[in-house]
């Protein structure tokens, strides 16, 4: 007879969990996703558009090149190594 309250037990206990889990899951995720954006702007609040220091006439066209790195496209990777099956 304790094996069965034990077995009736934990699947009352299994499907209240479901239960409360569809009422409550909702209002975690919703809680959870505003934390989140909240970190976010606090975080990526000075990546905006920049206003440029220059100040320059309005429809005047500024173009500013970065130099760019040049890689060495003859660099080793790794050596080659071949090998033989052995029977």
């Amino acid at each position: 007879m304790g094996f069965i309250t034990t077995i009736l037990t934990i699947l009352l206990v299994y499907f209240l969990f479901k239960i409360l889990l569809k009422l409550f899951a909702p209002k975690i995720l919703n809680y959870a996703g505003k934390k989140a954006e909240q970190y976010f702007k606090e975080k990526f609040e000075g990546f905006g558009p920049q206003q440029q220091s220059q100040s320059a006439p309005e429809g005047d066209v500024i173009i500013e090149k970065k130099q760019t790195k040049k890689s060495n496209p003859s660099k080793k990777v790794g050596e080659y190594i071949d090998f033989e099956e052995i029977d």
